[in-house]
């Protein structure tokens, strides 16, 4: 189904290198907002060195953010010192060509997006034919607009996981 992952981990932080070489994946495309940080615009505690052992695994990384606060953006990718696109418009296919162009990687099969919303990443990766990585969100506080959503993502998360297990 196309609102379901390929993977669902509890963390951005369960990626490994061993987990992309095993799908494949050279590149990742990263959500922001309670994937890597949280309401109050707290790095996940960790993501950094995460970050860090990612891409010197050879792994390319890029912000792939919704949000139109560019500033917030920044923040986030001068601190893990990757390049980042903000105001994506996910789920639709240009933000993640886009994150594609900037990545560099000519393939969308060798690309994952990671992100916390099913509506806006697991979708956008699957109509992009990248790979889709779910992730739990970092925080329980959501933005006004992702709250509305919650209630149906629950739905579908428990779907997926009746099928091929969950977290």
């Amino acid at each position: 189904m196309i609102l379901y992952p390929k993977i669902y981990l509890n963390s951005v932080k369960e990626i490994n290198f061993n987990l992309l070489k095993e799908n494949n994946i050279e590149g990742l495309l990263l959500d922001v907002d309670n994937t890597l940080i949280d309401k109050n615009c707290n790095l996940l505690d960790g993501a950094d060195k995460w970050c860090e052992d990612i891409k010197n695994s050879g792994i390319k990384i890029c912000i792939l953010s919704n949000t139109s606060n560019k500033q917030k953006v920044i923040k986030v990718a001068e601190k893990l010192k990757i390049p980042y696109i903000f105001f994506a418009k996910k789920p639709f296919k240009s933000g993640f060509l886009r994150g594609k162009e900037k990545l560099g990687i000519d393939d969308n099969k060798k690309i994952a997006a990671v992100g916390d919303q099913i509506f806006t990443d697991v979708l956008g990766a699957n109509l992009a034919g990248m790979i889709s990585i779910l992730v739990k969100p970092v925080s329980q506080e959501d933005l006004w607009h992702t709250k509305i959503k919650r209630p149906l993502e629950n739905i579908v998360i428990k779907k997926y996981s009746k099928i091929y297990g969950g977290k």
